[in-house]
């Protein structure tokens, strides 16, 4: 263990200290326990103080993360100031510049917000954009696979098939699968390059539903006649056929 870094945390007051009591089992309690138990104690630092504002304090944190890695680490998740922290330069070009993308074929759009970090390996990235979402039945006639972090397209994928969640291996599940009945999981291929020289690095944001939580988007892809995605669009329509003409379904 030596003097490595095990956790990075923002607070004030005496947040830095919390961590001590060591009844929790959270990681950061665990490790302080195995740390002790050598006959140590763990040693606390403050990286910056009188940072103003909260959110600046965020964005440090975030950044710490980045830099030492979030598998080197105690830490659940890679920090609340992510969408700032570190990036290669093109994905901060790409950030501020939004750069629409026009996209012609048919494709879901998957937005991986909580799942992205910097250094992903390209078998860490594909895990997180194809398993496991809910979906409808547009999936299935959606020809390439979207990874979205912040609005903006990080790889794409051509797919190949869906299945139900937990199929088959994924890397971020031990290789389990995380079997859930109402999710989908798509397998496929990185796509041509073409495709991707079009695509990475351009901003997808507004394609997704202003303040809606849902992860997933749909483009280019109509809904199928007998899908729940049909029968809801005729609801809604024979509710209310001032605000949903059929022109508009």
């Amino acid at each position: 263990m030596g003097d490595s870094v095990f956790y990075v945390g923002k607070g004030k007051n005496g947040r830095a200290l919390t961590h001590l009591r060591t009844g929790e089992k959270k990681a950061i309690a665990k490790m302080i326990r195995k740390i002790r138990a050598s006959g140590a104690e763990p040693r606390i630092e403050i990286l910056a103080h009188e940072l103003g504002t909260a959110n600046a304090a965020l964005k440090l944190e975030a950044a710490a993360i980045d830099l030492l890695g979030l598998g080197n680490l105690a830490n659940a998740v890679r920090g609340h100031g992510t969408k700032y922290g570190r990036m290669a330069l093109q994905e901060v070009v790409a950030h501020y510049t939004r750069r629409r993308a026009n996209i012609r074929e048919p494709a879901i759009l998957i937005r991986i917000n909580k799942l992205y970090r910097y250094g992903m390996t390209p078998t860490d990235l594909y895990d997180a954009t194809r398993s496991a979402w809910r979906v409808g039945d547009r999936r299935e006639d959606a020809k390439y696979a979207f990874s979205v972090f912040e609005g903006v397209v990080r790889e794409v994928y051509r797919v190949t098939h869906w299945l139900p969640a937990g199929s088959t291996f994924n890397s971020r599940f031990d290789g389990r699968g995380l079997r859930e009945p109402d999710r989908r999981e798509f397998v496929g291929t990185i796509a041509e390059d073409d495709v991707r020289r079009r695509y990475i690095n351009r901003y997808v944001g507004h394609l997704f539903t202003q303040g809606a939580q849902n992860p997933i988007a749909y483009v280019n892809l109509a809904c199928r006649p007998t899908s729940a995605c049909s029968r809801r669009r005729a609801e809604r329509a024979a509710a209310d056929p001032q605000r949903w003409p059929r022109s508009l379904l």
